[in-house]
């Protein structure tokens, strides 16, 4: 009877530890079944997840474009009796005429151009020297007092720029400036022509060292920060092999950020070629075309923000938003221009 009694109990045991093997594994097939829900719910989850931020950032980029389509459309409806009337022969017209309605973009054309490369003659290699100067050379407890001066200038707006170019800038300009750059340049063949007339202080070079002023902030900015992109590393080794910081900066920091170096530019470049008050002030608003530099002359945004409030005839009207087509084509080309110039110098980078 005890042998029994151990046995029935031996099997009772048994039968109670298969009971517990099954309900853990029942249990664990449980937990399986219970995550297997659960990430597969996480994983619809992010999938909407990503297609609705995928759709999300791609309407923000097509509202780009969009925006970017329907103001050439509307440029192109504006100006299109001046395009059925003058063709693009209108871009090489002299003729600004409301009096009589007959106009012609050369005027403009030729002054936007003329002040913004003085302008970019002039804020590159200062704005290079200013970036080079804050990460190369400034002492550290300066560095971010200058830094804060220069993005402050950026923030400055035109108008101001303009009142400070007609009012203060060009009246010494007029007694110092353009009487230095006659004496100097006045007997030199082909420069003569470019600093001759009257010294009355505004003008396309007036026009144009007010722009550089503008624009100098924002490219020196820009230069600053991929200069800093550069890795310590490597200007280290370079020191280390015995070079001098002029060799440092032409080897080294301007290959390496040369990208950056060059779309700063063109956001100057940019910026100049749309300025409208600034010039304003300053250019002399005259529709005449002169070589002289100190000679007034206009600008298309000038001509724009003088004239489209008081236009009246269609003509007169299609006519300034011909010139706001061709301001916009002008860009469009100097950007295209810069982007192919940047992917033909990663290209020879990639033959090395």
């Amino acid at each position: 009877m005890l042998e029994q009694t151990e046995r029935l109990q031996v099997n009772k045991s048994e039968a109670a530890m298969d009971t517990m093997a099954v309900s853990a594994a029942l249990g664990s097939v449980a937990a399986m079944a219970q995550t297997g829900i659960t990430e597969s719910a996480n994983g619809r989850r992010h999938h909407w997840q990503d297609f609705w931020f995928h759709r999300l950032t791609f309407s923000f980029a097509l509202l780009v474009l969009l925006s970017l389509t329907g103001i050439v459309g509307a440029l192109i409806y504006g100006a299109w009796p001046a395009l059925k009337e003058y063709g693009l022969g209108f871009i090489s017209r002299v003729e600004w005429d409301p009096i009589n309605d007959q106009y012609g973009g050369l005027i403009a054309i030729f002054g936007t151009l003329v002040t913004s490369l003085i302008a970019l003659l002039i804020a590159v290699p200062v704005s290079f020297g200013i970036a080079l100067f804050l990460t190369e050379i400034c002492p550290m407890w300066l560095r971010r007092p200058l830094g804060i001066a220069v993005e402050l200038l950026a923030g400055i707006p035109s108008i101001i720029y303009g009142m400070w170019g007609a009012l203060i800038f060009a009246p010494v300009f007029a007694e110092y400036g353009q009487s230095f750059l006659a004496k100097v340049f006045g007997g030199v063949p082909g420069l003569a022509a470019l600093f001759s007339g009257p010294k009355i202080g505004i003008g396309m070079l007036t026009a144009g060292i007010v722009l550089a002023v503008m624009i100098i902030p924002f490219i020196a900015s820009v230069m600053r920060d991929v200069f800093e992109m550069v890795p310590q590393v490597l200007k280290e080794s370079a020191y280390g092999l015995g070079c001098t910081r002029w060799e440092v900066v032409r080897r080294i920091v301007l290959p390496y950020a040369r990208t950056g170096v060059i779309g700063g530019i063109m956001l100057g470049f940019g910026r100049a070629l749309g300025e409208t008050m600034a010039v304003t002030f300053v250019i002399g608003n005259a529709n005449a075309l002169n070589i002289s530099l100190f000679a007034g002359g206009n600008s298309i945004s000038s001509t724009l923000a003088n004239e489209f409030a008081e236009a009246e005839s269609v003509m007169h009207v299609s006519s300034l938003f011909y010139l706001s087509l061709v301001l916009f084509v002008i860009t469009f080309v100097v950007l295209s221009c810069a982007k192919l110039l940047l992917l033909s110098m990663k290209k020879k980078e990639g033959l090395k």
